[in-house]
């Protein structure tokens, strides 16, 4: 089956406004600071509860790396830093190396293409 764009483009548009009225300053519910403040409230206690239930369940994102290390989300912000930083002076390495054998590379094609055959074999 066949999707037509136009369809597709006619349920994005009635979903917009809906999306856009999520959150309406305009609406006449919250216009006063005691309605404002309960609708936080409310939000904050279902965060809480949704995290809650998140946590119990025992669910961590895990990343593990090229280089073989593992590390769970514990929220420690000094450890994935310096994750960060150890990775960032890899990829430099990494880098500076493949910049060196490019040059290399283009020294031999230029010495080939200059007649040194036996430059051409590496």
């Amino acid at each position: 089956m066949k999707i037509s764009p136009l369809l597709c483009g006619a349920v994005v548009a009635a979903m917009v406004p809906a999306a856009a009225l999520a959150d309406d300053p305009r609406d006449p519910a919250m216009r006063n600071a005691e309605a404002r403040a309960r609708d936080s409230a409310k939000t904050r206690a279902l965060n809480r509860q949704e995290n809650a239930r998140v946590l119990e369940r025992g669910v961590t994102w895990r990343v593990v790396r090229g280089g073989g290390r593992d590390e769970a989300a514990d929220g420690d912000y000094a450890s994935a830093a310096q994750d960060h930083e150890r990775d960032m002076a890899d990829y430099r390495r990494s880098r500076a190396r493949y910049e060196r054998e490019m040059a290399e590379w283009r020294r031999a094609v230029a010495e080939c293409d200059a007649g040194n055959y036996a430059a051409c074999d590496d």
